[in-house]
């Protein structure tokens, strides 16, 4: 069974950094990229070396997506998020009402949150949020010129809204890509001052739609997906079609620009609540305070996971170039975090790396890799479309064919709800 999520929460902040309520709000995180080194494998293609030793827990680097952007749905159910950086604008305690569904709930040491409420500011065009001026002026100068709907923010009619629209009606949650994304690179593409060298930066992502040698296709571009996916194109050929990205607009092209997001695209989960917890854990109190405080948290997360279900952060999705080109492993050796309650990525080392060690990510959730050999494998095909040789794998080869009874549950409820 998967872990609650506020076990998962658990678990996150024991990676948190000491409260701050002094930095101010933006993309000013200086990105520590020394540590590693990408190399081409004439087998596995891009790989990402450590070119020094790091121990267990250590950050071996951070870096900011190319593009990000927050799930519509995700928006649509208000979790309040800065279009740009996705840092988590609403207040700890107003989350923590809303999640669980407890008006007057008050949540002790208040001056653990660091919600900013001064800094927030708005596009003065569409209202669009923003955690920061900096924010505001960094998605403007990068692509919000072009995206941006003035007074059509709620027209229907507005052809990016029937996009919205169209993606809402067609991909419900829990959302693990967004029509959004594709909208936001071609909007960085007609704004570029260096149009070549950001496509030269896409291109470098992987954007095969199949694997032929094993005859593998991505489940977001299947048959029974091409009347979806042929809408999708029309509708963003009339928002957004540029001459120059003609062969993004052709239905291979579109495809291929799918299937790049489905590959490698890196979820992104922020929450102010989450960064409170974590400066509660920092805060200095007697034992039995402290007992009564982590008794509080824990039924809160109870609570929310009973109003809300698990989705209790601010999510969305990010192309990152280092990260891309960490392969896959069953048993990882590092793992991804956003310990800044933005869109800043920090690798963390899950053991001891020694220097020249290639640094294996794992592509699933921390539900999936508990799953059978068999399920694994499907997922991954599905998914990344390569069958999975690590070790645990290999060790593995012998099991049965069996499917994980959480994917049989799953499975079982997607009948139930067809018929």
């Amino acid at each position: 069974m998967c872990p609650p999520s506020h076990r998962i929460e658990q678990s996150m902040k024991n990676m948190a950094a000491p409260m701050d309520t002094t930095t101010p709000h933006g993309p000013e995180t200086p990105m520590d990229i020394t540590g590693v080194t990408i190399v081409h494998d004439p087998i596995k293609g891009k790989c990402l070396h450590a070119t020094r030793s790091f121990k267990e827990g250590e950050v071996i680097f951070r870096e900011k997506p190319i593009v990000s952007c927050q799930f519509l749905w995700n928006a649509m159910y208000k979790y309040t998020a800065c279009d740009h950086c996705m840092r988590s604008m609403e207040p700890a305690e107003a989350m923590s009402r809303r999640l669980a569904n407890s008006p007057s709930l008050v949540l002790p040491f208040p001056q653990c949150c660091a919600v900013k409420l001064e800094q927030h500011v708005t596009c003065p065009h569409c209202q669009v949020l923003y955690c920061s001026e900096s924010c505001r002026q960094e998605g403007w100068n990068k692509y919000h010129r072009v995206l941006c709907l003035g007074p059509s923010v709620n027209d229907p009619e507005h052809p990016i809204n029937k996009l919205a629209e169209t993606w809402r009606n067609i991909h419900y949650p829990p959302e693990t890509a967004s029509i959004t994304m594709i909208a936001r690179m071609i909007a960085m593409v007609k704004q570029a001052a260096d149009r070549d060298s950001l496509l030269q930066t896409f291109a470098g992502f992987c954007q095969a739609t199949t694997n032929q040698e094993e005859h593998m296709s991505h489940k977001l571009l299947g048959a029974e997906f091409q009347d979806q996916l042929e809408l999708l194109r029309g509708l963003l050929t009339e928002a957004l079609y540029e001459e120059s990205l003609d062969q993004w607009f052709t239905p291979d092209g579109f495809r291929s620009i799918f299937a790049m997001i489905g590959r490698n695209g890196q979820g992104i989960g922020t929450s102010s609540l989450s960064v409170y917890v974590h400066n509660c854990d920092a805060l200095e109190l007697p034992s039995q305070d402290r007992e009564k405080l982590d008794a509080f948290i824990n039924q809160l997360y109870v609570d929310m996971e009973h109003e809300s279900g698990s989705f209790l952060n601010c999510e969305g999705s990010g192309l990152y170039i280092l990260q891309s080109c960490c392969n896959h492993s069953c048993e990882p050796t590092a793992e991804p975090s956003f310990d800044e309650s933005n869109y800043v990525l920090s690798m963390r080392a899950l053991r001891d790396i020694t220097e020249g060690e290639e640094l294996f990510i794992c592509y699933l959730d921390e539900c999936e890799r508990t799953r059978s050999r068999h399920s694994r494998q499907k997922l991954l095909r599905e998914n990344y479309l390569f069958s999975c040789t690590c070790e645990k794998c290999t060790r593995e080869a012998e099991d049965p064919d069996v499917t994980s009874s959480e994917e049989e549950e799953d499975e079982g409820d997607g009948e139930s709800d067809e018929q």
